[in-house]
């Protein structure tokens, strides 16, 4: 029986992308002076406040106020009636040293045997729906708020947007669980103030249908068939709103962490990603296992797989690794036989993820906002400031976890042709 499927996405200017941003840029700065460094790092915005706390053990030194500043002006708070503004806000730092007893858990004389940051269990999950293997419904949501995002820096088709903003997208799948339409979309755009609210809710829907969606289908072929018009639209539903960001809502890291990866498909192990540096499995383990699903399925393994692994604090091997292919599997194989040839094929402890996926690298600011996930592996230089004025160029290599550089190795361990 036909049934439907919701996922949501947040702009760059919601403030918990606002806090996540803010916490991976501080990850990158570190990680670019000192590639060992060990980082936690969490953050709080709210009305004119910046708040820093976590824990740190690097030979860098860093100018966090101008971090948190930078991210804050990039994102497009740059105006004082937004009450949080990049030059004017409070940046107050409570960063300390990382304890010691975590740290004689995680470092070893032999790299290869270093342990996990933490316990727990992350997932990794991909699906053939779409060209990324992600599920669709978190694909088009995200793909709404780039595209809105874009239209507010371009101020030329649209000039009252402000940086908050929240999608959300419901698709009706079949009876083959294949994504057969849109059946309806959510939009709530901050917007700077209008002369009546029958006239702001009238043109803000207008400029929705007529100039993002359009462009959209545009710039995005392959989700063309989707759109129509039966689409049920409900754009900034509870009427009013020019009190947004930190200042309508206090904004913490690691709070949307469904955004970040699958939009509630697949299944999530609870720990957030941004401000953590590699050594905290809760990230690079979730990375790892969304490599490990996008290989199998693009070597066609199965139309669709979820891939668990845990791990317990200080110790390298995980306790296990789990497949489920939600019977989709097109090999003669038990998602049981099927995890044991993974197991094989994908080394896990932590070092080795390190290495495979180069995460001692500044890559990170970019994971902060439109999802860790289903993103474009590329490779870019970026640039760094020390507090003396320094410069240093890095070349990173981005979303190193969405190359399938294992297809080969996957159809081979498979025997697939």
């Amino acid at each position: 029986m036909p049934y439907l499927f919701t996922s949501e996405s947040v702009s760059e200017g919601h403030p918990d992308k606002v806090a996540d941003q803010i916490s991976d840029a501080l990850i990158d700065n570190f990680l670019a002076f000192d590639p060992q460094s060990k980082v936690a790092c969490e953050t709080l915005v709210t009305t004119g406040q910046v708040v820093l706390a976590g824990e740190v053990k690097s030979t860098a030194y860093l100018d966090v106020q101008t971090i948190a500043r930078d991210v804050i002006k990039k994102i497009g708070y740059t105006k004082s009636e937004y009450m949080f503004e990049a030059n004017s806000c409070g940046v107050i730092s409570a960063i300390h040293e990382q304890s010691p007893d975590i740290n004689q858990g995680v470092v070893r004389k032999n790299k290869e045997e270093q342990g996990a940051g933490d316990q727990g269990m992350m997932f990794g999950y991909a699906t053939n729906e779409t060209e990324n293997y992600m599920p669709l419904a978190l694909d088009l949501a995200h793909t709404l708020l780039i595209e809105l995002a874009a239209l507010r820096r371009e101020n030329k088709q649209i000039k009252y947007l402000r940086p908050d903003a929240k999608s959300q997208v419901t698709l009706e799948y079949d009876d083959n669980n294949k994504p057969v339409r849109i059946d309806a979309i959510v939009i709530s755009t901050q917007h700077d103030d209008f002369d009546t609210e029958e006239k702001m809710l009238s043109k803000i829907e207008k400029d929705i249908k007529t100039i993002l969606i359009p462009r959209i289908v545009k710039k995005y072929p392959a989700y063309k068939h989707f759109f129509n018009d039966a689409i049920r639209y409900h754009i900034n539903p509870t009427g009013k709103f020019v009190i947004g960001g930190p200042h309508g809502d206090t904004g913490l890291t690691g709070r949307k962490i469904i955004v970040d990866t699958y939009g509630g498909k697949g299944a999530h192990g609870g720990g957030a990603f941004s401000g953590k540096d590699p050594s905290k499995v809760d990230r690079s383990a979730a990375y790892a296992t969304r490599h490990i699903a996008k290989n199998l399925v693009a070597a066609g393994v199965a139309d669709e797989a979820l891939v668990q692994v845990s791990y317990a604090i200080g110790v390298a091997k995980p306790m296990g690794i789990y497949v489920n292919t939600f019977g989709t599997a097109n090999v003669e194989l038990t998602d049981g036989e099927i995890s044991t040839i993974v197991e094989e094929v994908f080394d896990m402890r932590p070092y080795f993820i390190e290495e495979r996926l180069k995460l001692r690298t500044p890559i990170y600011s970019e994971t902060a906002a439109y999802g860790h996930m289903g993103r474009q592996n590329e490779v870019i230089t970026k640039v760094f400031k020390s507090p003396d004025g320094k410069e240093k160029k890095v070349k990173v290599e981005l979303f190193t976890w969405e190359k399938l550089d294992y297809v080969t190795k996957v159809k081979k361990a498979f025997k697939l042709k």
